[in-house]
């Protein structure tokens, strides 16, 4: 399990995260929802060590992160919205060149990368040169070495940007079955479909602050008679000229 408590990240006078206090469950996917700057990627570099919070702490299966980073680093696999990539290596040589980053031998992860391999249909291009991928073939090759080291923590930042249907799919399945296997699965994302169709739960951030923690059926309830769309618009609201209670604007709806 993740707990972010009372974490904040300051830059000069701005937060760009304020007083988050988050949970990720073990078996769980969450969806972090935001339009862009409102501090999903920043609630993700904290979490991945990229930054370090100005103040509060997370906790991985009760370990603090800045007390144990190293450890935490080891059961996390990441997956960014827009990776760097080795270009001049085959897909292939570059799954095992950071296989041996995991201590892993080759014979360890050789029958996961033959399924995985598959399942993204990547097989007959294992051996072709990065360069020349797409960058949907590019994503597979991420999401392929995320999950070679099969990790107790699988992020995700946008992950879908780029992929076409097929492998659109592919991955949220992946995505369900590490899920299923009792892993912590978080992601981002400003796609209010894909959140309904694969989350457990979401949190919504609104300018560095986390606004809603719940399931999507949570917040209908709350919300009834209106559909997902309105009320994240009505959440999420940047200044205008509505100043009413939440649920006047709704009602204008």
């Amino acid at each position: 399990m993740i707990r972010f408590e009372h974490v904040t990240k300051r830059y000069e006078n701005k937060d760009a995260l304020s007083d988050l206090n988050l949970e990720i469950r073990d078996g769980e996917i969450l969806g972090l929802i935001s339009h862009n700057g409102a501090g999903k990627t920043t609630t993700i570099s904290i979490l991945t060590s990229i930054i370090e919070a100005s103040y509060g702490e997370v906790y991985v299966d009760d370990m603090a992160l800045s007390q144990h980073r190293d450890a935490i680093k080891k059961k996390i696999a990441y997956v960014p919205d827009s990776p760097d990539l080795f270009l001049n290596l085959t897909a292939n040589d570059y799954w095992y060149f950071l296989t041996r980053i995991y201590d892993l031998e080759a014979s360890q992860v050789e029958e996961r990368l033959t399924d995985l391999m598959s399942t993204f249909d990547l097989t007959e291009n294992c051996y072709n040169l990065i360069s020349s991928f797409s960058h949907g073939m590019r994503q597979k090759v991420v999401v392929i070495d995320a999950l070679l080291v099969n990790p107790q923590i699988w992020i995700l930042d946008e992950p879908l940007t780029g992929l076409d249907p097929q492998a659109s799919y592919d991955l949220k399945e992946a995505m369900r079955n590490h899920a299923k296997e009792g892993n912590s699965v978080l992601f981002s994302t400003h796609v209010l479909s894909v959140a309904e169709q694969i989350c457990d739960r979401i949190g919504i951030l609104k300018k560095g602050k986390l606004i809603f923690q719940g399931s999507i059926a949570e917040l209908k309830h709350q919300y009834p008679d209106k559909d997902l769309e309105t009320i994240y618009k009505w959440l999420d609201v940047r200044p205008r000229r509505c100043s009413h209670e939440l649920e006047t604007c709704l009602g204008a709806f």
